[in-house]
């Protein structure tokens, strides 16, 4: 049985990958995700699934584009790999701690979306992302909150 299109907010600042070099690279991989919470998110992102893309570091924060989920999550390379800075000594090969998702750009928003937008909208005021102390880097969206950005 095929599993239901999911929909996903993926949080970055945009000093480190802006909405501007996703449209420019059209794919890349989530990595350096460490928050547990985050992470089981990231491993219940399938292949089709649909992704609002945040700029966190924005004054304001807020939605600036759309992507999709290309590939179903794999083991984060960059946890294994020293000179990173997303290393974890405690992750090996046989026992992975980090998953990733490979993701690709759908489209730029017109205009970024702001947080204080979302909390005054009373049909978005219920979006993780609105709720105070939400400060995880992946989170699911509901269907109707997706779609609300791409209208």
């Amino acid at each position: 049985m095929k599993k239901e299109k999911q929909y996903w907010l993926l949080k970055t600042e945009p000093s480190s990958y802006s909405i501007d070099d996703f449209k420019k690279e059209k794919k890349t991989s989530w990595t350096g995700v460490r928050n547990y919470q985050a992470r089981n998110f990231i491993r219940s992102m399938k292949k089709g699934d649909l992704f609002l893309f945040y700029h966190s570091g924005d004054n304001p924060p807020a939605v600036t584009g759309i992507g999709k989920v290309l590939a179903d999550a794999y083991p984060d390379p960059t946890q294994f790999d020293t000179k990173d800075s997303h290393f974890d000594p405690k992750a090996t090969k046989e026992k992975p701690l980090w998953s990733t998702v490979d993701v690709g750009f759908k489209q730029k928003l017109k205009e970024p979306f702001g947080l204080p937008l979302i909390k005054a909208d009373s049909s978005l005021k219920n979006m993780m992302v609105a709720q105070r102390g939400s400060r995880l880097s992946v989170q699911p969206v509901l269907e109707k909150h997706f779609h609300f950005f791409i209208k």
